[in-house]
């Protein structure tokens, strides 16, 4: 029997570091200091050191990273963010929680916002954008940057995907006021469970955020803000440590995926069916995901998935199609980019460790979709 392709396996990165992080959960075992310990600072520490953002504040997950920053820049009801339509739940969520408006924009080729749509979409209202640097792949932060300074908007870069993504040879999350990142596990530096981080530009927001997650509070028991419970683990911390030090490792091999799959890709002319990943200029891409545009989406998958090939769609459903957010939403909005792409996504097989025979079978698989359709 052919063995099966996952779309993500964790353990193939996990396993071959299994005594390291045991060893490090061993130590914060004997230490006792399992919340906000050592380890969580020499991890902030790490962070800043790997990606040059100036400062950086751990939190329990890439959902409260995005979170934060809104309640540093007192983002609440009456104020509109803007936000990408085509990403993850997470980012208009965070806003909708405070009970602000999110505003949602359309994506360009690259499957970011687009820069057009969202200098459109600011009004007397818009106090923050949120650019998603999404797949891997960052958004051209001169061009928001210049947007929003413009206009005294907030920036938060959503940096969940593309930890170690550049533009311009500066990193994701060291642009914008703010940056939101996720180890969720399957990112491309993945914790054991939720796990997340807020880099700010300045001490005094860096401060702010490190009140904001303890309630507010500077001092014990003595709360100058209304704040939130959202501290970083010291044993998730701990495995961050160990797994930060490999990342450029990480890196490279899903360098190498993205090259393999687009080269056999190229080679395999299906260029009028298939639709590979658009690089923006003066990109340095981390892959988080290899996303191809494809026709006949939904039946390739299930053929995909006959042959034992795990894919998924990132993502069905646009935000601003999405129940929870129609009452934000008060005539009708076209997004025809992002309406395409909901359409036309998926994402193949991508980890660091995936062989190129197996990539070989992924793009076989695909050209035989094709033969036959």
């Amino acid at each position: 029997m052919t063995a099966k392709i996952p779309l993500i396996d964790v353990q193939a990165q996990n396993g071959p570091l299994q005594e390291e992080l045991l060893q490090a959960l061993k130590k914060v075992l004997e230490s006792g200091a399992f919340v906000l310990g050592p380890e969580v600072k020499a991890f902030e520490d790490d962070f800043k050191s790997y990606t040059k953002a100036p400062f950086a504040v751990g939190c329990a997950s890439g959902s409260d990273a995005l979170l934060l920053p809104l309640m540093a820049a007192d983002v609440g009801p009456g104020d509109e963010v803007l936000v990408p339509s085509f990403t993850f739940y997470a980012t208009a969520g965070a806003v909708a929680r405070l009970g602000a408006t999110p505003v949602f924009v359309d994506s360009d080729e690259t499957c970011n916002l687009s820069l057009a749509d969202m200098e459109k979409k600011i009004t007397p209202k818009t106090k923050a954008v949120i650019p998603v640097h999404l797949f891997g792949q960052m958004v051209d932060m001169e061009a928001v940057l210049k947007i929003a300074r413009a206009k005294k908007l907030v920036v938060i870069e959503d940096c969940a995907q593309s930890i170690g993504a550049e533009f311009k040879g500066k990193q994701c999350g060291s642009w914008g006021d703010y940056g939101a990142f996720s180890f969720y596990p399957t990112k491309n530096l993945g914790a054991a469970g939720d796990a997340g981080l807020v880099s700010a530009i300045d001490s005094a927001k860096a401060e702010l955020l490190t009140m904001l997650r303890v309630h507010g509070s500077k001092q014990r028991y003595y709360h100058e803000l209304v704040g939130t419970n959202s501290r970083l683990d010291s044993l998730q911390a701990a495995i961050l440590r160990v797994k930060i030090r490999h990342l450029r490792a990480y890196e490279q091999g899903r360098e190498r995926v993205a090259a393999e799959y687009t080269r056999l890709l190229n080679d395999a002319g299906l260029g009028d069916k298939l639709r590979l990943p658009v690089m923006g200029k003066d990109r340095k891409h981390v892959w988080n995901q290899y996303t191809v545009r494809a026709t006949k989406r939904d039946a390739l998958r299930s053929f995909l998935a006959d042959q034992g090939i795990g894919s998924e769609i990132y993502y069905p459903l646009a935000m601003h199609r999405q129940a929870a957010f129609q009452k934000f939403i008060s005539k009708p909005l076209a997004l025809p980019v992002c309406e395409a792409l909901e359409k036309e996504v998926l994402s193949l097989p991508m980890y660091p460790e995936l062989p190129n025979a197996q990539i070989e079978r992924v793009v076989e698989a695909l050209r035989e979709f094709y033969r036959k359709n």
